[in-house]
């Protein structure tokens, strides 16, 4: 027999909650592997857990927390895990700190005050001063400062603690792990605090290009909060001039990454922004979003690069900036036809006249679009041949977009036979006039029909109407129809269509010849 949570009374139900937490915990201890066992209790322990856990789930008899109970001892082990992964990490950010303080810590005494140089003295000083500052150019890094707030926080926090300026003494060692668990707990709790106030403020706007904003800009700024808050600990303590310009060398390349990735992830976040709406309108140039996307960051990584290049290592990339324009030059002169396409794609993607699907008529081929590309399109024409047509050509041809029809208007010429009454032309123009207007796939007041012209063998009327929708089978269905309906109206009225004759009248002697040959 099956056992059920409502099988128990009250007090028996909150026993049996507790000794399923108590089961739970055992059982988080054996797969952390805390806790050692047989084999037999590591199979055993889950099974049964499983089992009572399906209980909350099915009955509402444990007066439904068991499904709370299930979420918190989730959420108990998320919290554990990023704990266990945290405390690592902290450990890690104090030995590395600690170790540089040891490593290439100098304890500096407060010296003593020194007579006045004499000129002598301060032109030398002077002199080995720019030969030190031209060797750091010449060996490949540049005396870089850290941003002017860290700096200020950092003497703030001093002089708020009232530590002494020189030394690494202990107060300075616990200040800067104070400040760097500060920070750390900033990251985890104010920060997130922060983007959730400000998730809620963006969902409430019909707008979603705030909600991309807001997400992208997340992850950068949790980063920035970071290094700010081990760049602050780091000038707390006291370091050797070599190791200061290396520490300030390398806070600069690191917070220049920090906002040029974000300034990527914003662009990234504005390009799908773009894509989403130009696809939700159907826009052709969805089509070339992904390729523009490439492009756009693409440059952006390079001007990126060059510029923390410059920036921070001290490099001259004016002679590189120099060498890509010739470079680019040369390169546009070998490929003209190629960058002439690429150059089409873009009008034909900015223009869009036509789209993926329609049947278009250009440079003298008519056909179903298959393909859009940066070099060519593909033109599927009707007899299942495949014509790929350059974008410059594209560009520079007249396009008549067969897809795009308003309406089809449609004219024809009926001929009938010169011995037809003037009374039956007339009776037969009102006819068809008649049948046209039955017609509800017709536009209102659009047919015009007139007995127009003495052709050589035919007495000639002119039809012209339109139809009210643009799709070309519907078209041919209602001149099949109407046609049909002309042939029955002109037999009703004893009328024969025409069709090219000839009429040759002989003279006598030329009778005369055709008997005498006969």
């Amino acid at each position: 027999m099956a056992m059920r949570p409502d099988m128990f009374g009250g007090k028996q139900r909150r026993e049996l909650k507790n000794a399923i937490w108590i089961l739970q915990e055992l059982h988080a201890r054996i797969v952390c592997g805390k806790l050692k066992c047989d084999r037999r209790a590591r199979k055993l322990v889950p099974r049964f857990l499983g089992g009572a856990q399906k209980w909350p789930a099915r009955h509402c008899a444990l007066t439904g927390r068991g499904t709370r109970l299930q979420k918190r001892f989730i959420m108990k082990k998320r919290h554990l895990s990023r704990f266990r992964l945290a405390v690592p990490a902290l450990l890690l950010s104090f030995g590395l700190l600690f170790a540089g303080v040891v490593v290439f810590g100098q304890s500096r005494s407060v010296p003593e005050p020194e007579p006045p140089p004499s000129a002598t003295t301060a032109a030398q000083q002077a002199a080995s001063g720019n030969d030190a500052a031209a060797a750091a150019v010449a060996g490949g890094y540049v005396d870089t400062e850290l941003p002017e707030f860290i700096r200020e926080t950092a003497d703030t926090i001093l002089a708020f603690f009232d530590v002494q300026k020189t030394g690494n003494s202990w107060q300075r060692l616990v200040l800067a792990a104070a400040i760097i668990v500060a920070f750390y707990l900033m990251r985890r709790l104010l920060l997130p605090a922060v983007f959730f106030l400000l998730k809620k403020l963006a969902g409430r706007t019909t707008w979603t290009f705030d909600d991309r904003v807001v997400d992208a800009a997340e992850p950068p700024s949790a980063l920035f909060l970071m290094l700010s808050g081990i760049y602050v600990a780091v000038l707390t303590l006291d370091y050797a001039p070599p190791v200061s310009k290396a520490i300030g060398s390398t806070a600069t390349l690191l917070f220049s990454v920090t906002f040029f990735w974000l300034l990527l992830r914003l662009l990234n976040a504005g390009l799908d922004y773009m894509h989403t709406k130009a696809a939700q309108r159907g826009a052709g140039i969805a089509l070339y979003m992904p390729w523009i996307r490439k492009t756009l960051v693409g440059i952006f990584a390079v001007a990126s690069v060059l510029t923390i290049a410059q920036n921070v290592f001290g490099l001259e990339i004016q002679a590189f900036i120099a060498g890509l324009g010739i470079g680019g030059l040369a390169l546009a002169l070998a490929a003209q036809d190629t960058v002439a396409n690429v150059f089409g794609a873009a009008v034909v993607a900015v223009d869009q006249p036509f789209k993926i699907g329609e049947s278009v008529q250009l440079a003298g081929h008519s056909g179903t679009v298959e393909d859009i590309g940066i070099r060519s399109m593909k033109l599927r024409r009707p007899d299942k041949a495949l014509v790929i047509i350059p974008n410059k050509t594209v560009a520079s041809e007249s396009i008549v977009n067969l897809s795009k029809f308003t309406n089809r208007r449609v004219e024809q010429v009926l001929g009938f036979t010169y011995d037809s009454t003037p009374d039956q032309m007339a009776a037969i123009v009102d006819d068809i006039r008649a049948l046209i207007k039955a017609e509800s796939d017709v536009l209102p007041n659009s047919e015009m029909v007139y007995f127009r012209d003495f052709s050589a063998s035919s007495l000639d009327m002119w039809i012209v109407y339109v139809t009210r929708e643009p799709d070309f089978a519907k078209q041919m269905a209602l001149r099949q129809r109407l046609n049909l309906a002309f042939m029955r109206a002109a037999a009703a009225r004893g009328l024969s269509f025409a069709f090219p004759t000839q009429t040759i009248d002989l003279a006598p002697s030329a009778m005369k010849a055709l008997g005498k040959n006969q």
